[in-house]
Formats: C-alpha cells, sequence, structure tokens
C-alpha cells in the first residue's frame, strides 16, 4: 500500500454494511446487508485497498465481527485493513493470521500504549493506530468519550512507540459529506513522520484534490465512506484524483 490510496470503507453493524453520523449510534443508515458482497463490488470498482470496521465491537468493546472480516479478508486480493473493539493481542493476532494488513487499534493506544508497543514489536508495520479526535482532542470508546489528549500528542507517542501507520479520523465531519478537516489533517501530518491516512467529511473528488493539494509526503491516502455509497463520486474518479 504505497503511494495514496483511497480505501472505501465498510462498517458492519449487527451484520450489515452502514454509516454513522458522526459516528452517532442512533444515526444510522443501512447501505447493504451482505459486507462481503459490498467487498466484491468495491474490488470490482477498482479498490486497490479496503478499510473495514467492526462497528459492534467499537461500541462493546470487544471484538464481534471476526468471522465477517475473516471472510472478506481471505475472500479479496488487495490489502485489508480492520479494526473496531480490538483490545487483546489475540484479536490482532487473529485478524492477522487471516491475512489481514493491518490492524487497527484506538482505545487501546489511549489506555495501554506498553501493551501497544509489544505488538509493534511483534508484528511490525501491521499495527497502525486510530486516532479519533474533536476539536483536536482524542476520543475513545467508539467515540463515546472525549479526553482530554491531545490528537497529535497521540501521534507523537504512537510514532515513538514504532507505529508506522496512523489513521486520523475528525469525528466531527465524520459522514457529513462537507469536506475533510485538512486543518487537523495538516497538524497530524506535521506532527510526525510515519504514513498518515485522513477520514471524516469526503464528500466530493474535490476533498481528495485539497488533501493532496497539502502536499505532505506521509500523507498516505484517505477513506472514503458515505459519498461513495451515496454516488457523490465514482472510486475511479477519486483513485484519479489521488494520483
Amino acid at each position: 500500500m504505497s503511494g495514496f490510496t483511497i480505501y472505501p470503507a465498510i462498517d458492519i453493524r449487527g451484520g450489515r454494511c452502514v454509516r454513522l453520523l458522526q459516528g452517532r449510534a442512533d444515526q444510522e443508515t443501512v447501505y447493504g446487508h451482505d459486507p462481503l458482497e459490498m467487498a466484491r463490488h468495491w474490488i470490482a470498482e477498482g479498490a486497490e485497498a479496503l478499510h473495514i470496521i467492526d462497528l459492534d465491537g467499537a461500541f462493546s468493546g470487544r471484538s464481534v465481527q471476526f468471522e465477517v472480516m475473516g471472510q472478506i479478508i481471505r475472500a479479496v486480493n488487495v490489502p485489508v485493513q480492520v479494526g473496531g473493539g480490538l483490545r487483546t493481542d489475540g484479536d490482532a493476532a487473529w485478524l492477522l493470521g487471516a491475512g489481514a494488513a493491518r490492524v487497527v487499534l484506538g482505545t487501546r493506544a489511549w489506555a495501554e500504549p506498553d501493551q501497544v508497543k509489544k505488538l509493534v514489536d511483534r508484528y511490525g508495520e501491521k499495527i497502525a493506530v486510530g486516532i479519533d479526535a474533536r476539536g483536536g482532542r482524542v476520543q475513545i470508546k467508539g467515540w463515546t468519550e472525549t479526553t482530554d489528549v491531545r490528537a497529535t500528542d497521540l501521534a507523537r507517542q504512537a510514532e515513538s512507540l514504532g507505529v508506522r501507520t496512523i489513521i486520523s479520523t475528525d469525528t466531527a465531519t465524520d459522514g457529513m459529506l462537507t469536506g475533510a478537516n485538512t486543518h487537523a489533517v495538516e497538524g497530524i501530518c506535521a506532527a510526525v513522520r510515519c504514513d498518515v491516512i485522513a477520514a471524516g467529511g469526503v464528500g466530493s473528488v474535490g476533498d481528495v484534490k485539497q488533501l493532496r493539494e497539502l502536499q505532505r509526503p506521509n500523507l498516505a491516502g484517505v477513506i472514503v465512506g458515505k459519498a461513495l455509497y451515496e454516488g457523490r463520486a465514482s472510486l475511479a474518479v477519486l483513485n484519479a484524483a489521488g494520483r
């Protein structure tokens, strides 16, 4: 997964493909009833990688959708990064054993940095850290709690642990289709040298172009969800804008 990559998002809740507005459980739109079929659809549309989140796991604090995520990982021929409720070493080991290209740790990166370091020492670049923030402050437990920790500080800490990929989500814009928070993305990119994947707010090809115009060499890609599901932009057009 080199260069700048567009990651179609597949968020799984109750076995269905959904999108949440600003991560709120009560603001759900269902876009499909078969996550594996959706994954194959995005591959057919030209996806070079996929981003899959177990929303049930994110809210409950324990992985729920292992079987579905494993099916997708084994069925597609592109790198798949997965996250959502991965709170134990066993969670990470199972998904990586199933063939995941990366596992994304969120709450655990904030709560147990020493354990994250051990995972990084064992699995290297396959361990990514997801930093979800609102107003520059880190949110945890499925975005239900806001901490006093600055997103840039957590990014620096993650990098110091050896993490080579950070996924930076602006929760205030997620699902809003109002454009990426380029200021926040630039701040994270400036704080670290490791790769950064942006998420939240992309509503058009112009938003992808704005991210590219930041000219941050460590901005490695963007996760796109609602804009794709609602036909605001095709994956082919977004891929072209990212190159």
